[in-house]
C-alpha cells in the first residue's frame, strides 16, 4: 500500500523536472546568446539603426597640420630644434579604445602665460535598436550644446530630445566637453621653455558676450552641427581665456579647447585671435574626413 501511495508524487516530480529543463532550453534559445547588442534584441519589432559613415579615426597627434600648430603655439620656432620638435609632436590622450575615442595635447609656455590646446574626436555607435550611429550622436551633440547655453541650440525646435537621458558621450562630464588640461595653482606657468609671445594686445577684461560677434553660439559652416563657447576667467593671480568649438560630421564628434592664460592683467587674451584660429583648426579637421 505504501509503495503504491508514493508512486504519484514520483510522477509528479518527474514531470516538474522535466517541465523545467524545457523552460531553460526554450529561454537559451530565444535569448540570442552571441547577438550583437547594436543589432537588438531577437525577435525586437524595432530594426537596428544603420551604421554611421566613419568606422575609424585618425591618429590625432599626426592629423593637425605643422603650419596650423605653429600659429597656434606663437612662439614654438624659437625653442631649440629638439624642443620644438616635442612641442609640436603633442602629447596622445590616453583612451581605452581608439577606435572609438582619441585625442591629443600640446602645451606652449611662454614670459606672459601659457597656451594649450587639444582635439578629441569621439566615433558614436548607437546600441538602441532604431538609432542609427548619426541619430545618438546628433543627441549626444544637442545635449553638449544645451549644456554650453548655446542660445540658438537650446532654443532650435530642431533638437532631437535623446533617448537615453541618463548617457552621457564616453569620458565627457555631464557639464559639456573635456577641458585642456590646466596651468598650475593660480594659472602660473610651470616649468618647461620660456618663449617669446607678442599676440596679446591690451584690452579691458571682458567676457566674450560682450561683443555678439564673438558671444557663445552655434556655426553654421562647419560640420553638420557646430557651436563655439567663449569663457573669461579672472582670478587674483591670473586670467585666461578658454575657448572651445565641438562639432558633428555624421556619427563623429570633435571637440577643440584652446586657452590663453596670462599673469598680466592689462592683456587679456583676445577672443577674435583664439576663436578665429580655433575655428580655423575645426575646418582643416573636417576637411580632413576623419577614417574610413
Amino acid at each position: 500500500m505504501q509503495r503504491r501511495a508514493y508512486a504519484p508524487v514520483a510522477a509528479l516530480a518527474a514531470a516538474v523536472l522535466s517541465a523545467g529543463l524545457a523552460g531553460c532550453s526554450g529561454g537559451a534559445g530565444a535569448s540570442g546568446g552571441g547577438v550583437d547588442a547594436k543589432a537588438g534584441q531577437a525577435g525586437s519589432a524595432a530594426p537596428a539603426g544603420p551604421p554611421g559613415k566613419y568606422r575609424n579615426l585618425p591618429e590625432p597627434c599626426g592629423y593637425v597640420g605643422r603650419d596650423t600648430l605653429r600659429r597656434m603655439l606663437p612662439g614654438v620656432n624659437e625653442a631649440e630644434k629638439d624642443e620644438a620638435e616635442k612641442l609640436l609632436r603633442g602629447q596622445a590622450a590616453i583612451t581605452y579604445d581608439t577606435d572609438r575615442r582619441v585625442g591629443c595635447r600640446w602645451k606652449l609656455e611662454t614670459p606672459n602665460g601659457t597656451r594649450h590646446l587639444s582635439v578629441d574626436f569621439e566615433r558614436v555607435v548607437s546600441y538602441q535598436a532604431g538609432v542609427s550611429d548619426e541619430d545618438r550622436a546628433q543627441q549626444l551633440y544637442d545635449r553638449l550644446a544645451t549644456a554650453a547655453h548655446i542660445p540658438a541650440a537650446a532654443a532650435s525646435p530642431s533638437a532631437k530630445p535623446s533617448a537615453n537621458p541618463s548617457a552621457q558621450p564616453s569620458g565627457t562630464p555631464s557639464g559639456g566637453p573635456s577641458a585642456p588640461a590646466s596651468p598650475g595653482a593660480g594659472g602660473n606657468p610651470g616649468p618647461g621653455p620660456q618663449l617669446a609671445d607678442a599676440s596679446m594686445a591690451p584690452s579691458a577684461p571682458a567676457s566674450a558676450s560682450s561683443d555678439p560677434k564673438l558671444a557663445p553660439r552655434s556655426l553654421d559652416d562647419l560640420g553638420d552641427d557646430a557651436y563655439v563657447d567663449d569663457r573669461l576667467v579672472s582670478s587674483a593671480s591670473s586670467v585666461h581665456r578658454d575657448v572651445t568649438v565641438v562639432f558633428r560630421s555624421a556619427n563623429v564628434l570633435v571637440t577643440i579647447a584652446y586657452d590663453q592664460w596670462t599673469t598680466d592683467k592689462q592683456h587679456v587674451p583676445a577672443s577674435q585671435d583664439l576663436q578665429g584660429k580655433a575655428q580655423s583648426l575645426a575646418r582643416e579637421l573636417d576637411a580632413g574626413h576623419f577614417g574610413n
